[in-house]
């Protein structure tokens, strides 16, 4: 049995935009909701939702066989939940809040086997399909997406060094955090915050790098697509929940005598 190509990975690659969702609310019937709607790419969030490995594992199970890679945000920049988010079968990860280029360093080699890394081997792994997959060692660097997320000033003016890691297949700008960073705190839509991150996303995408980001509006996710973003998030399951069930409340008492 051979290592199954992730399609998230190679579309970044060629330049092939990418339009994603947050999943926050933890739970795989709500991945099974999502699932069929056709976005590339998933993040499951392991930062800021109350997510384990075993709800992480059924979000995963609702989204393969789907043509939408879903991608594990960990809670931290650490192996140990790197080894553990990959073993489970998770076909990328996105690392927060990273802010140098150690750091970056760091993340990378935690994906990779010795002597490239520092991942911990295991024959009998989901991600291996309990050791029937063959090419596993040889291919998953290959086939895993490794994504850095910048969430501050400084990170954001490192942008070009952190991307020249070897190794690294995307850069991702975070609105809130850096909103929060330049005094802007909930406001990731202002336009200094915009200013800060838009210049060094086209120095990287320049470079061929692929950048992403999660905004909350689709008009502006489709004008950071068509500006050379490879992939971004347009929403949030919670986010579209609580607007729903806010308009729908609303609607009903406007047409009420």
């Amino acid at each position: 049995m051979k290592l199954e190509p992730n399609p998230f990975t190679h579309a970044i690659a060629a330049g092939e935009k990418q339009i994603g969702l947050w999943v926050t609310l933890s739970n795989n019937f709500v991945a099974d909701v999502i699932a069929p709607a056709g976005y590339h790419w998933v993040l499951l969030d392991m930062e800021h939702s109350p997510n384990d490995y075993f709800s992480i594992i059924g979000q995963l199970q609702a989204f393969a066989g789907t043509e939408t890679t879903a991608i594990v945000r960990v809670e931290w920049n650490d192996p140990i939940a790197v080894k553990r988010v990959l073993d489970i079968g998770a076909p990328g990860i996105l690392f927060p809040m990273i802010q140098s280029v150690a750091e970056a360093e760091a993340a990378v080699a935690a994906t990779r086997y010795p002597p490239r890394g520092i991942r911990g081997a295991a024959g009998s792994t989901r991600a291996t399909k309990f050791g029937r997959v063959t090419d596993y060692v040889a291919r998953v660097e290959d086939e895993t997406a490794v994504l850095l997320q910048l969430e501050t000033r400084a990170a954001v003016e490192q942008a070009e060094a952190i991307a020249g890691v070897d190794g690294v297949d995307g850069i991702f700008f975070g609105p809130g955090d850096i909103s929060a960073d330049i005094g802007k705190m909930g406001k990731p839509m202002d336009p200094e915050v915009w200013e800060l991150i838009k210049p060094a996303a086209q120095k990287l995408i320049a470079k061929g790098m692929p950048v992403g980001t999660l905004v909350l509006d689709a008009g502006f996710a489709a004008e950071l697509l068509n500006e050379g973003f490879s992939f971004v998030a347009c929403g949030t399951d919670t986010s579209i929940l609580a607007r729903g069930t806010d308009a729908l409340l609303a609607n009903v008492k406007d047409k009420m005598d």
